[in-house]
């Protein structure tokens, strides 16, 4: 099995396009960022870009509801592909083929309303879960 969810930040608005076939293809950028403490004191955070892909009827929703800054749950299938940057250095792009979105704030202000599903709890799926204390402790 194959999936990943997200729950972040859209960096860019939608990008909508067509194929040869007349199938809609909507794309745009998901960031989402974590704070933690280093060992030294240091308060430190790290953001994660993700590249989303949403086919079909999927894809028209996400071009006409999303903007630049709104908060959203995704939920799909990862894919990653190095390249070279312009810099000549080797960079990794990690691709989501959306499957599920939940629009989860309007803007960059993170109000509006919530989703019905995501308020039920399909937030509890990112929880580190019982017997984990941060992220640190995992085995691998």
């Amino acid at each position: 099995m194959n999936k990943i969810i997200v729950i972040g930040h859209l960096g860019r608005d939608p990008e909508m396009r067509y194929t040869p076939n007349g199938q809609a293809v909507t794309s745009f950028s998901v960031a989402s960022s974590r704070r933690y403490t280093t060992g030294t004191g240091e308060q430190r955070e790290e953001t994660e870009w993700f590249n989303v892909s949403a086919w079909g009827k999927l894809g028209e929703t996400c071009n006409q509801y999303l903007t630049k800054g709104q908060q959203v749950y995704i939920e799909g299938r990862m894919s990653s592909r190095t390249y070279e940057g312009r810099d000549g250095t080797t960079r990794v792009s990690i691709d989501v083929t959306l499957n599920d979105v939940q629009f989860l704030g309007r803007g960059g202000d993170g109000s509006g309303p919530t989703s019905d599903q995501y308020d039920s709890g399909v937030g509890a799926i990112v929880n580190e879960g019982p017997g984990m204390d941060s992220v640190d402790d995992l085995p691998f």
